[in-house]
């Protein structure tokens, strides 16, 4: 088996500005945002950004400019409004957007872990989503009933990223047996060209084998996997930590303006060099160890 453990940065090198990236996630849960502070970091920009349901990684590369188009089904901060630096840009006109229902969103990503250029599907006649996207959403007849549908284009990521829970050095990634809703990181993966993928740890392939059936990525479809503990932060892993509620806040509030954006990202993402030196500068091992909601990993390793 290929060891597949690199560096965040490491992992992160190839993806270059004006690349297709997909991010894992959903809501408050599993945003990759240490790896999309290193992209941030290393001056990435003009990407295109394919997200499930974004917060806080897509809202911090829009802080940064570095966004120039979004798809997904949603970009907000959950009970804490909408993501004020997509919105901005979006009615700045430096953003593009295409929203699609969750529903069509699946099929985009089933068509890409299918090699299919589309799939079809009939949910949003009679919407302005396929009103406003004839690029990716186009009606065609049935060749086999008749019946008129619409067909969306595959979700197709130069470069994926997720953050996950565990993973051994060879790029297996398993999930608790107690865990939260699924949401589509596992498709995400699935459809992936190039998976990069961070974890809050990573453990023996030994601990992996025990329980295989808990393995929801397997180390074929990951081209690097990254140990970054609390690599979420300010959102929550399941079963792990807490969101920060009140960096969380302090960050929507910042944002209200790009210069407060322009400092916050100076304070949390540009001046820490590395992941470590972000924890320091939001609080530390104390600050850490409050949101934590155990029982963690040491209660999943117990199962094992």
């Amino acid at each position: 088996m290929k060891d597949k453990l690199r560096t965040l940065d490491e992992a992160l090198s190839p993806i270059g500005s004006g690349s297709t990236i997909a991010l894992g996630g959903s809501l408050l849960r599993r945003q990759p945002n240490a790896a999309v502070r290193a992209l941030i970091r290393a001056g990435v920009r003009d990407l295109t950004v394919m997200t499930w349901a974004a917060t806080t990684a897509l809202d911090m590369l829009a802080a940064a400019g570095a966004v120039r188009r979004h798809e997904g089904i949603y970009a907000g901060m959950f009970n804490l409004g909408l993501a004020p630096n997509v919105r901005r840009g979006i009615e700045g006109g430096s953003i593009e957007v295409r929203d699609f229902s969750e529903t069509a969103m699946v099929a985009r990503l089933r068509a890409a872990t299918q090699g299919l250029p589309s799939l079809p599907i009939r949910t949003l006649f009679g919407s302005d989503i396929a009103v406003r996207n004839t690029e990716q959403i186009r009606e065609f007849t049935c060749p086999i009933s008749g019946e008129r549908l619409l067909a969306v284009a595959a979700a197709e990521a130069d470069f994926t990223l997720i953050h996950g829970y565990v993973g051994d050095r060879y790029g297996n990634v398993q999930w608790p047996v107690v865990r939260d809703s699924d949401d589509v990181d596992q498709m995400m993966a699935t459809a992936s060209r190039r998976l990069i993928v961070t974890v809050e740890k990573i453990v023996h392939h030994d601990v992996v084998k025990r329980r295989p059936a808990l393995t929801y990525i397997p180390g074929q479809l990951v081209e690097a996997i990254v140990e970054v503990p609390n690599g979420a932060h300010p959102v929550a892993v399941d079963g792990f930590y807490d969101e920060d509620e009140a960096h969380l806040a302090g960050y929507v509030e910042r944002c209200r303006s790009p210069e407060g954006a322009a400092a916050y990202l100076d304070e949390f993402v540009r001046a820490p060099r590395d992941h470590d030196s972000y924890l320091g500068a939001v609080g530390g091992r104390e600050r850490m160890a409050a949101l934590d909601v155990g029982p963690g990993l040491a209660a999943w390793e117990n199962v094992q």
